[in-house]
């Protein structure tokens, strides 16, 4: 039974974690590879508080300007972003915008 405990316990923690608040990384942040620890911290912290896509939007293109000049002046080519981190708030503002 001690042994069982710990595997029961991962078994009913893996749905919630799946289903856990959004994660910065490497494979949806741009600029990880420039960002210090502190920032990502800072940027993940930052992305999950908006409730406004525009709120979010603006500050997705001051952070894509930063790690721009970043690598530029590291000489190195940022690839470019596949998914909009912002775009489930526009989804979530639509459906009010047509009832007004």
């Amino acid at each position: 039974m001690n042994r069982l405990l710990p595997v029961l316990l991962l078994a009913l923690a893996a749905p919630a974690a799946a289903g856990g608040p959004w994660r910065a990384s490497e494979t949806n942040t741009r600029g990880w590879q420039l960002m210090t620890p502190e920032e990502r911290i800072e940027h993940q912290a930052r992305i999950r508080g908006f409730r406004s896509y525009d709120e979010c939007r603006s500050y997705q293109l001051a952070h894509h300007r930063l790690m721009e000049e970043r690598a530029r002046q590291r000489g190195i080519e940022l690839p470019r972003g596949r998914r909009d981190v912002c775009e489930h708030l526009r989804q979530a503002a639509e459906p009010a915008a047509r009832a007004d």
